[in-house]
Order: C-alpha cells, then sequence, then structure tokens
C-alpha cells in the first residue's frame, strides 16, 4: 500500500506587529518547500518578526529542521525580518539547538518569551514602504517608473529616482517577457537604503544570462542590476518568487 503524503498545516495571526504562525504535521521532505515558502511569504509582509510556534510539529529526520534557517537566509539582507521559534517540549528544543538552528534563530520555551524579545529587539530604523499591483501590459513600464518617482520624491529620496528607475524598469520588463505573471511593485526607503522589489507567480529563479555569442555589447538586465545595487537576490514564495534589489548612496547616478 503507497504511503499517504505527508501534510503540514500553519495557521496564523498578527500580535503587535509580529506575525506568529502556528505550524502542525510533519515535516518532511514532502513538506519543507511549503513550509519555508509560508515563512518567507510572512516576511516579506515586514512584521517585525516572524514568531513560529512549533510545538506540535513532528520531525522524523533532524535535519528538516533546517528549513527555518533556510527560511532565514532568505530574508536576511531584505526585507531583514526576524525568524524567531517557540517550542514548548524540552525534546524538541534540545534536537533544534543540537542540529544548530539556534546560532542563526532564536528559540523561546513559550510565546511570551519570543514576544517579549520581539519587543525588545523592535528598535531599527524606521521603514516607509508602498505597493501596487499593476497590470500584466507593456504600459506598466511607464507605470512602475512614475510610481517609483512619486515615493520617493514623497519620502526625500529625489537622490535614489534615476538609479531606482532603472531598476524597476528591468524588473517589472522581465516578469512581463519571462512569466505570465502581472507584476506587483513595492519601493521600500530604510535609513540610507531603499529597496526595490517586484513579485510575480513563477516559481523560476531570476538568473543572471550572458550570451557571448551575442558579442561584449549585449549585457544581461541584471547584470545591470547587479552593478547598480549595494545587493539583489531572487526570493521563492508560496505563489512564486520577488526579486529584489538593495540601492544605497554609493548607487545615485
Amino acid at each position: 500500500m503507497a504511503r499517504a503524503p505527508s501534510t503540514i498545516a500553519v495557521t496564523g495571526r498578527t500580535h503587535d506587529g509580529a506575525a506568529e504562525l502556528t505550524v502542525d504535521g510533519t515535516l518532511d521532505g514532502t513538506t519543507y518547500r511549503e513550509l519555508r515558502d509560508t515563512i518567507i511569504k510572512s516576511a516579506l509582509d515586514e512584521p517585525s518578526a516572524v514568531i513560529v510556534d512549533v510545538t506540535e510539529l513532528a520531525v522524523p529526520a533532524e535535519s528538516a529542521w533546517s528549513v527555518f534557517t533556510s527560511a532565514r537566509w532568505h530574508v536576511s539582507v531584505w526585507p531583514d525580518v526576524a525568524v524567531v521559534l517557540v517550542c514548548r517540549r524540552l525534546a524538541g528544543r534540545d534536537a533544534i539547538t543540537r542540529n544548530g538552528i539556534t546560532r542563526y534563530v532564536e528559540l523561546f520555551p513559550t510565546i511570551e518569551a519570543a514576544r517579549a524579545a520581539v519587543r525588545h529587539g523592535d528598535a531599527g530604523l524606521p521603514r516607509r514602504r508602498a505597493r501596487a499591483q499593476l497590470p500584466g501590459v507593456h504600459s506598466s513600464l511607464r507605470r512602475a517608473r512614475a510610481l517609483t518617482s512619486e515615493w520617493l520624491l514623497a519620502w526625500s529620496c529625489s537622490e535614489m529616482i534615476a538609479v531606482a528607475s532603472m531598476i524597476v524598469e528591468v524588473l517589472v520588463e522581465n516578469v512581463l517577457e519571462h512569466t505570465q505573471s502581472a507584476p506587483a511593485l513595492v519601493v521600500e526607503s530604510r535609513g540610507a537604503t531603499v529597496t526595490i522589489a517586484v513579485e510575480d507567480c513563477s516559481r523560476v529563479p531570476a538568473t543572471r544570462h550572458e550570451r557571448p555569442s551575442r558579442g561584449a555589447d549585449t549585457v544581461s538586465g541584471l547584470a545591470v542590476v547587479a552593478a547598480l545595487s549595494r545587493a539583489w537576490g531572487s526570493t521563492p514564495t508560496s505563489s512564486g518568487k520577488t526579486v529584489w534589489a538593495v540601492i544605497g548612496p554609493e548607487s545615485c547616478l
């Protein structure tokens, strides 16, 4: 008889600005990606932290606990949201610690302790964030550039408009050309940095493709993004991916 596939169930709520997820079921190779992408998607909404209660989570192979370090790695540069674990069972906490997860992800015995730690550490730079869903048509390129300029002017970041507009054009154009998605644009200002992100519904990661046969004068759009930005990446989500780039004063044209 064929073995039934493992399942997980994740319930979520918000408490004092933090996203709280409670996970039930079995974590293994068949559910690893689903859980990772659910945590990432919660982090991309930019709560103060993502608190994950794993008390009722069964983990037959302890190596699967690495799902939490993987999720944290994907959001470590942007949006730089902490992932925090709660496990009320001592055996569960021992397994998490034994597998090195606590080197990257904090672990607490109660939800109250996790909430207190998040409140204590939530004193970073304020974020200003704007989001717009765009239609999957070519005119969205012009609309994306206009929105980016409008938001950055409102945030007194006019010096970032030129480089941000170039990056926005590449990211939105990639969605329109290489996916069947309607792009969603996110622009964020935090301190001296600006982040431009574009969401789509394709699970194919964004990668640079250089073609020597096309000559030295041809450069991929993502190569331009890499050259202009402080950091960039392609982050998987439960519905596709988010491609993002962080720019700072050194990026200004």
